[in-house]
Order: structure tokens, then C-alpha cells, then sequence
């Protein structure tokens, strides 16, 4: 079966607050393979063909389709953003629509939100899973359900303007601003450095996109930021920072839904095939390739 996904509009009334090095969206709905602007609905264009292992099942439609919202952002540059035409577009972007395209059962239809505002709409219900470089950490497995299957897997490392020689680790940024985005993986690394060491970090976060982030940085107004590992040049694309000291922590990157939800668990088990097929034939290689600009779906050693 081919499918394409729909254009909708989500209004958000929720305060604008940037997460990590996945930044905020603009609280619309775009339409996955329109090169329309999210704020305007246009014809979607053809989906591409189902892989050869899905082909007889996409031959036998389901008895009933069902429509899934999909929750990601706008500013989080080559993951999930608008092109210079106004298509939202993007490796986590590219990456449900190939799902999509193997999930005869399901219609997925993407709309965009603040980051800080995608796991309440999760929980509220107003989409059914989140997709935007979700990090695994245990502060959220406890809260909300994960697919079995990464597809993508990444390190954190401090992020410092490119003449800083005097940050390595989070002990060295006691005293110090760290610029991070509520609710993100990265925030609560700092979060739970400070409840060990009395606050020591001053955290600031941002309710800007990753431009804000490289801005504060390069000119002193804050001191680092936490990153993963493939993110520098995709937001700092002038070189104005760099990566210092060792990794700060190793993630699976998933998708998020909702926990204790039987359809919930049927749709995460139906995506995790979907991955397992992407992975078997290269595709999901090549997807982080060309959007990330290195193949970040393999396990890290």
C-alpha cells in the first residue's frame, strides 16, 4: 500500500522552551512530503515504493487505516526543520515517512510543537509518539514507554567556545553557566550533577533555537553547553565552538510513546519492525549519512 502523510494544523497555547540540541518547533502540523509551508495545506506528493520484504503485505490493504500523530520540531537542523522552501524535513523527519511507507495498517501525519512541549502533548494524547533524537535515560523510561530498536545511537560531550582551554568536565563548570533546553537528556545531566554537588552549576535554559545556543556561547554569556556527539556542525556550522574533555554519557536514540497503552505497545512493536527492516537493508544507514553526515545508527563500542 503507498501512503503519504496528511497536513494539519495543532494549535498549542503551552510556553516556548527550547530542548538541547533538539530544539523547539513552531507549534504547527507540516505535511510530510509537501514542500509547503506548515501553516498551509498542499497535495502531498507520492510516496516512494515499499521495499521488496513489504511489497505482498502492502498488496493486501488492512480492513480499517489508522491515522497516528506524530510529535517532532522545526529547529533542530539537519534532524527535524524547515528547508529553504518550507518542507519540514530531516533524518528523523525522512526516517518516519520510510516507516510509513512500511506500516500498511497505520497513516502517520507529522506535527511540529516547542520540544519542551512534545512529551506533555504525549502525555495528553494530542500525538501518539515523539520523534526528535529522543535520548534514553532513566529519568524518562520510568515515565514513558521506548521501542525495542535504536535508530540512532550518540555521545554527549561539552560544548565550549572554540578558544576555551580551561573546561574538560562538569566539575570544571562549578560556578559557571551551562545553557540547556528544558526537559531535554542534556538538562538532566546537569540536574543530577547538581544534586550532588549542592547547584553547583548555574543552569540556564534556553527558549531559542540552536543559533541562541552558539550566540550565548561564542560571546561569554554562558560558559558550555551539552551536546551529541554529531551535532556540533550541524548548529555551529562557522566553527565558533568545539567539543572538549571525554563523553559525558552513551545513548540509544528512540522513539517515545505513551506508557501502559496496549495500542501504544501494538504501534511501538510495529515501528521496531519497520527499523529492523530499514537496518537489514541499508536504508537507515544511508538516511543518517546523508542528513547527519556519518552513519550514527551503529552500535557504540
Amino acid at each position: 500500500m503507498r501512503k503519504t502523510l496528511t497536513i494539519a494544523t495543532a494549535v498549542i497555547s503551552l510556553a516556548a522552551v527550547l530542548g538541547g540540541c533538539g530544539n523547539n518547533g513552531n507549534g504547527n502540523s507540516a505535511g510530510a512530503n509537501s514542500s509547503a509551508s506548515p501553516s498551509a495545506a498542499s497535495p502531498s506528493s507520492a510516496s516512494p515504493a515499499a521495499s521488496p520484504s513489504t511489497a505482498s503485505a502492502s498488496s493486501e490493504a488492512p480492513a480499517e487505516v489508522k491515522k497516528i500523530i506524530v510529535g517532532t520540531g522545526t529547529q533542530f537542523p539537519k534532524v527535524a526543520f524547515l528547508d529553504e522552501s518550507g518542507k519540514l524535513t530531516g533524518f528523523d523527519v525522512e526516517l518516519v515517512r520510510e516507516i510509513d511507507n512500511r506500516l500498511p495498517q497505520y497513516e502517520f501525519e507529522l506535527q511540529t510543537y516547542d520540544f519542551a512541549n512534545l512529551l506533555l502533548s504525549l502525555e495528553t494524547k494530542k500525538i501518539d509518539f515523539v520523534a526528535h533524537e529522543m535520548e534514553k535515560n532513566p529519568e524518562r523510561e520510568a515515565k514513558y514507554l521506548f521501542n525495542k530498536e535504536p535508530y540512532a545511537h550518540w555521545q554527549n560531550k561539552l560544548i565550549v567556545a572554540k578558544d576555551n582551554d580551561s573546561i574538560q568536565t562538569l566539575a570544571d563548570l562549578e560556578g559557571k553557566k551551562v545553557i540547556v533546553g528544558a526537559t531535554s537528556a542534556e538538562a538532566q545531566i546537569v540536574e543530577n550533577y547538581n544534586k550532588e554537588h549542592k547547584d553547583a552549576i548555574k543552569i540556564v535554559y534556553s527558549s531559542g533555537g540552536s543559533s541562541d545556543f552558539v550566540s550565548q556561547i561564542s560571546s561569554g554569556r554562558v560558559d558550555a553547553t551539552i551536546g551529541a556527539d554529531f551535532t556540533l556542525p550541524l548548529i555551529d556550522p562557522e566553527g565558533k565552538l568545539k567539543s572538549t574533555g571525554e563523553h559525558l554519557s552513551a545513548a540509544d536514540i528512540l522513539f517515545v510513546f505513551r506508557k501502559d497503552d496496549p495500542d501504544e505497545q501494538t504501534l511501538a512493536d510495529a515501528v521496531d519492525g519497520a527499523i529492523k527492516e530499514l537496518k537489514a537493508d541499508g536504508t537507515l544507514g544511508k538516511l543518517s549519512t546523508e542528513w547527519l553526515g556519518s552513519d550514527f545508527t551503529k552500535d557504540i563500542q
